[in-house]
């Protein structure tokens, strides 16, 4: 090796520009792939079906990779619920585990812009950046009461909700008893689940209504 590919291989900047082609070309290929029909999900390699759809559920990419062997999905229903079966089949630590791995809402990684994509356009969508202080402040406090009752943070499907919806139902379940608020909080991740999958996979069903 010369020296110049000993520079190269230890070289800071050369590693940054690596890890953001790296990044680069997995954003063309999301872009390339987004309304896939079936078709083409099922014929993804393995990498490519997990780098594409590995974040449906909130950093839970193991999901992902788990229904992949269950390919060729007839139709989107049939890829939705492989991903809610295996949900479903975890003992009721691996579903709060998948709970844990949601952030909070309107807490530090969205004032610290570290949530996934997905994460920030559904916060930010819903208002979540758009707190008074006042409302900040309560937002703060409710959310560490619901993880102090229940051990996962607060989940609800912004997309599908706006700001007052979001603080009312903090409110309102950090109140039911802990299975009970564990089977909601399971459903709303597959509410967000499945809005995930249809950005990027063509609901031919959805399309005939």
């Amino acid at each position: 090796m010369n020296s110049t590919c000993v520079q190269e291989v230890i070289s800071p900047c050369c590693l940054v520009r690596r890890s953001i082609n790296t990044v680069v070309q997995l954003l063309k290929r999301v872009l390339a792939h987004k309304n896939m029909d079936m078709a083409t999900v099922n014929a993804l390699p393995y990498e490519d079906f997990v780098n594409l759809l590995g974040n449906v559920v909130e950093k839970c990419p193991i999901i992902t990779a788990a229904v992949w062997s269950g390919r060729p999905f007839l139709n989107f229903a049939a890829l939705e619920a492989a991903i809610s079966e295996f949900i479903d089949a975890l003992p009721e630590s691996g579903k709060e585990g998948v709970l844990r791995c949601h952030p909070d809402l309107a807490g530090r990684d969205l004032r610290g812009g570290t949530l996934t994509r997905e994460s920030r356009e559904e916060q930010t969508g819903a208002g979540m950046d758009a707190l008074t202080s006042a409302e900040a402040s309560r937002v703060t406090r409710l959310n560490e009461e619901y993880k102090e009752r229940f051990g996962f943070p607060f989940i609800i499907c912004a997309r599908l909700s706006d700001k007052a919806t979001v603080l009312r139902q903090l409110s309102e379940r950090r109140r039911n008893e802990r299975a009970v608020e564990r089977a909601r909080a399971v459903e709303e991740v597959k509410k967000i689940c499945r809005l995930r999958l249809q950005a990027l996979v063509r609901d031919d069903a959805q399309n005939k209504l």
